[in-house]
């Protein structure tokens, strides 16, 4: 019976101490996702100019050094946290400033009025999201805190999605009203933090209300319907989402919103018809808000019938309608690349013009890295997704569960609506997809994100301390009969 007590404690006590931190898989993981964007940089140098870019290794080492804070960060302040997270999100910013410099150094697009070199602003962004990243890791020192906000944040949530309708602040950029303006920086877009905010909200407020939502009046066609009086929540994101469709015109932050909300309620409580009620509810929002808004017809159109619009931009029209090239100069980029692309720097995906750096640069991806290289973007993030539910089935408090799966899905809901615009599946939202595509609340508002998630992943795989020893444990243990 001593034998089994010892070998008991023993095994408890490996258990706590030598858990292992991965700290060090990170750094491997995190020098391959500095050499590869450094390669590929050289690489666009020697394409267009026959040289190797004379701030190779500026850039090296910035981002050598960006992602050695990150990681430092980590070792720090989340010494247990999942390592593949931070090298995806820096591989992805790392690949993300390759194009824009690539598209920074297009004849043509030099040649447009108001042009400007974006990529030393882009280097700024990234050093500034990896800034934000490490002081979520300082102060957020255990993400259960975040649930004592849970109406705060919503009222915070509130207040960004409502700040591009205010008079003298919102700047409305072709058609969408998603911006504001802030002197010295340019234009921000609340949306991308909303998303973050809204998660903690939603979190929340499901931890609380899960097994009333879970409650089932009746069953209809193989489903449980929620009682009646359960439907409001679900009513009032709806309303939400349509009124920042109808009003800022944004179908990408409405579908992430509502997309999000669904998501977590489906995860909280395990109703297949939450998803049913919310594929419905999104579908006869997004067509009755078409059937009237002008801005919503139009990219509708352009996705139905990209030729068309592409014919109709070449010459003057009295429709009163700005028709746009963009989308069927980006099927012919995915189309000229062909599965292995043209090399970088060597493509057209310049013909784009108006954020081709931005919007669209999943285009350039797949004209110069070819179906491979879309492929390989889209399975790394993919991976962060993967990791990030992994977390999220690693937690221990529900609210945490919640939260990681909520960041996740918005996450993976946001390349799926950029991607599946650029490439023709879905019509055009505007959004831009996450760490590679220029600007700046994108890159912050998911570095925070990321963040988040270490944070959570971290209490998650942290090792409960080893109990002290009991002098009365020969005194319980239990004996089974052999």
């Amino acid at each position: 019976m001593s034998s089994s007590t010892n070998s008991t404690h023993h095994t408890s006590t490996i258990g706590a101490i030598g858990a292992p931190s991965r700290r060090n898989t990170e750094l491997a993981l995190l020098i391959f996702a500095v050499a590869i964007p450094v390669f590929a940089y050289a690489n666009v140098g020697l394409a267009i100019s026959d040289q190797v870019p004379a701030g190779l290794l500026s850039y090296g080492l910035g981002l050598g050094l960006m992602a050695g804070i990150g990681h430092l960060g980590v070792r720090k302040f989340a010494p247990y946290a999942d390592p593949l997270l931070l090298p995806l999100a820096t591989l992805l910013n790392g690949l993300g400033l390759v194009i824009i410099y690539r598209l920074d150094q297009s004849k043509l697009l030099q040649s447009l009025p108001h042009f400007a070199q974006a990529a030393p602003r882009q280097l700024l962004y990234t050093a500034l999201g990896i800034a934000m990243f490490v002081a979520v890791l300082i102060f957020l020192k255990d993400h259960r805190v975040l649930q004592r906000y849970t109406y705060i944040s919503m009222f915070a949530a509130l207040v960004l999605l409502l700040l591009p309708l205010v008079p003298g602040l919102g700047a409305d950029v072709f058609g969408a009203k998603i911006w504001i303006r802030v002197p010295g920086l340019g234009t921000l877009q609340p949306g991308e933090f909303a998303k973050i905010v809204l998660a903690v909200f939603f979190a929340g407020y499901l931890m609380v209300k899960r097994d009333a939502l879970a409650l089932a009046s009746r069953r209809f066609m193989g489903l449980y319907l929620p009682r009646g009086r359960d439907l409001g929540p679900i009513l009032v994101v709806w309303a939400i989402s349509i009124l920042i469709l109808v009003f800022e015109t944004d179908l990408g932050t409405s579908l992430l919103f509502f997309g999000m909300f669904v998501i977590m309620l489906y995860v909280a409580t395990e109703r297949t018809s939450w998803i049913v009620f919310g594929l419905l509810m999104s579908a006869v929002g997004a067509v009755g808000v078409a059937s009237f808004e002008p801005h919503i017809q139009t990219r509708v159109q352009a996705w139905l019938n990209p030729m068309r619009e592409y014919k109709l931009s070449r010459v003057v029209t009295h429709d009163g309608i700005l028709h746009s090239d963009q989308l069927q100069q980006a099927l012919w980029a995915f189309g000229s690349g062909g599965t292995l692309g043209t090399g970088l720097g060597q493509g057209h995906s310049d013909l784009i013009k108006f954020a081709a750096n931005s919007d669209f640069v999943l285009a350039t991806f797949g004209e110069e890295l070819g179906l491979a290289g879309v492929m390989a973007i889209l399975l790394i993030y993919g991976l962060i997704v993967e990791r990030g539910v992994r977390t999220a089935l690693a937690a221990r408090d529900p609210f945490g569960k919640l939260l990681a799966i909520g960041l996740s899905g918005a996450f993976a809901l946001q390349v799926f609506v950029v991607a599946g615009g650029v490439m023709g599946l879905i019509p055009l939202t505007g959004m831009t997809l996450p760490f590679v595509a220029y600007g700046g609340s994108s890159v912050l508002a998911n570095w925070a994100l990321i963040g988040i998630l270490i944070r959570i992943s971290d209490t998650a795989r942290r090792p409960a301390p080893t109990p002290a020893g009991n002098p009365d444990a020969e005194m319980t243990q239990v004996v089974r009969p052999s």
